[in-house]
């Protein structure tokens, strides 16, 4: 009775540990921040890139300490993090490129006035 009895607590505990997941778990995540790197989050999203890089480093802790729910949770917010930050890159970009395109057309503007005077209007 004993030997079943330690059987079955042995499964019990088992069970709430967890499957770990597979090497490729983090793969996602990486990606995604290596793709925000690439699209200027480090300039246009600090912060979600922190956010992200943080999550993944918290997630590969948790890996260690046998937390794998937790982990993949964390792997999960990093992703999300990441592609937050490629498109507020996407839009700090286009931001980037309006400003100048304004700054151009003032410009040229100025330049028209300066030749055709009054008449330009």
């Amino acid at each position: 009775m004993k030997p079943i009895l330690i059987s079955v607590v042995f499964v019990a505990l088992a069970a709430c540990t967890g499957l770990r997941p597979g090497p490729d778990a983090f793969v996602s995540a990486e990606r995604a921040i290596s793709l925000a790197e690439q699209a200027g989050g480090d300039e246009f999203a600090p912060v979600e890139m922190r956010f992200a890089r943080e999550k993944l480093e918290s997630a590969r802790l948790g890996m260690e300490k046998q937390k794998y729910e937790v982990a993949m949770y964390l792997v999960e917010q990093s992703e999300i993090n990441a592609e937050l930050a490629i498109e507020k890159s996407r839009t700090g970009e286009s931001r980037r490129r309006v400003n100048e395109q304004r700054k151009s057309n003032k410009e040229l503007e100025a330049r028209l006035q300066e030749t055709f005077g009054d008449e330009f209007k």
